[in-house]
């Protein structure tokens, strides 16, 4: 049986790299007691697949990874077992059996939703939330992106799906698959680098407020939260 698993991600844990959050994980998954089932060989590790990793400095209201199990109860237990092995800054916010169609948590990300600010110490020096809707609005949006391999031209547009300012936040719902994996930090600093400004490193605060995957659907092809995949037992 596989389930899917929902969390949180919030003050000082998120200077945690994902490797690190991968091998915290699985310590807390032992330490709750959780009947999970490892791979074979002469290394066996858990079976456990993670949605696309959160950048170091990022928090999130929707972090996720699929965990297989030998045993089950029920998904409020699992969810109650969890949290008592939490860390401060982490915590589990629902527990979903996956259907056997489903396919893994990386594998089923296809977009991201984002709220992003400004720190105080960054705000753009000009008018920046009308250049704002202007930028977004444009038919294209060249970058140079960087690549495994090299940097490449690319057009954002294509990959950012929505956006919203309200007072100073901006909310994107941008292509995370494997594809297009769109930062708002790249976008941002585009919009920055066309006003003639840069964008510091920390300019930036970042909360990933959901992951979605796309319904079982040829017909429809409708974003839904990860966690919707799965149900409950």
């Amino acid at each position: 049986m596989k389930i899917r698993i929902k969390f949180s991600k919030t003050g000082p844990v998120k200077f945690i790299g994902h490797l690190d959050m991968m091998r915290y994980f699985q310590k807390a998954i032992r330490r709750a007691g959780i009947d999970v089932t490892y791979s074979g060989g002469y290394s066996p590790h858990q079976v456990m697949s993670f949605a696309a990793p959160l950048g170091v400095g990022l928090e999130s209201q929707g972090e996720y990874f699929d965990l297989e199990l030998n045993s089950f109860t029920t998904c409020d237990e699992i969810k109650t077992r969890l949290n008592t092995a939490m860390a401060e800054g982490i915590q589990i916010l629902s527990v979903r059996i996956l259907p056997e169609t489903a396919g893994n948590a990386m594998a089923s990300v296809a977009a991201a939703a984002y709220e992003v600010r400004f720190r105080e110490a960054d705000l753009p020096q000009f008018d920046w939330k009308p250049k704002l809707v202007e930028f977004l609005n444009q038919q294209e949006i060249m970058v140079m992106k960087k690549t495994k391999k090299s940097m490449k031209e690319l057009d954002l547009k294509p990959f950012i799906f929505s956006f919203e300012i309200k007072e100073d936040v901006i909310l994107f719902l941008v292509d995370a698959s494997s594809a297009g994996n769109i930062k708002p930090s790249l976008i941002l600093q585009a919009f920055m680098e066309q006003n003639q400004q840069s964008l510091s490193e920390f300019a930036l605060l970042v909360t990933r407020m959901e992951t979605y995957g796309y319904r079982d659907d040829k017909e429809q092809r409708e974003l839904i939260p990860l966690e919707e995949i799965g149900y409950l037992a």
